[in-house]
């Protein structure tokens, strides 16, 4: 078991790596300002159950395998990217039946939580990061290192869910401004599909690093 002071300075390196905005911070924010905080908070779910089996496969050691091959990196990274892509060109094409207003179709919090769930998961990043980050925090003559990484794993997702749930927050917060706005309504779903496409192809070339 670590100790208090262990964890506490793990809780505040955390807090500073998840305040700095990445993909999936992205991605939240895009469905606060969206469909407003409680589909914001789905994705947040969504995220933080992928983190948490992240976390789990860097404990047991499974993480290590993207590192030795540069194929499974590359086929995970690409099967992300694939996937973000795949939602942009989804929103840029749907229409709403109403003439009136174009806007991003309505999803359920069901498929905003698989896809928050599939964005994270699809994203060897995330994995690596785990792996490269919990060992940092693991003292072996405090019992288990499997089980202090399992614990890490999941304070770092607490502190996740509260600071991507801010997100969410200022996110819906934003959408509730743009709804106000006709011109930028109508071109919501182009600036979502926008979003989601350049979240694919900057997950594409880019190398290992933080989510």
């Amino acid at each position: 078991m670590p100790t208090l002071t262990n964890l506490l300075l793990f809780a505040l390196a955390a807090l500073g790596l998840l305040l700095i905005p990445g993909p999936s911070v992205v991605y939240i924010v895009t469905c606060s300002a969206a469909q407003g905080k409680r589909a914001g908070f789905a994705s947040v779910l969504g995220i933080e159950m992928a983190g948490l089996l992240h976390a789990a496969a860097a404990a047991l050691g499974l993480s290590a395998l993207l590192l030795a091959s540069a194929l499974a990196f590359n086929v995970v990274k690409y099967l992300g990217a694939a996937y973000l892509i795949y939602l942009g060109i989804r929103t840029l094409v749907t229409r709403e039946k109403q003439s009136q207003i174009v806007a991003t179709p309505s999803k359920s919090f069901t498929q905003i939580f698989l896809q928050g769930f599939l964005v994270d998961l699809l994203n060897p990043k995330t994995a690596l990061f785990f792996y490269a980050f919990l060992p940092q925090f693991v003292d072996p003559s405090r019992g288990s290192p499997v089980a202090q990484m399992l614990i890490l794993g999941v304070l770092f997702e607490l502190v996740g869910v509260c600071t991507d749930s801010l997100y969410s927050l200022l996110g819906s917060a934003a959408g509730r401004w743009l709804t106000q706005n006709s011109y930028i309504q109508r071109w919501q779903r182009y600036i979502t599909g926008s979003i989601y496409i350049l979240l694919g192809v900057t997950t594409a070339v880019t190398g290992s690093e933080k989510r």
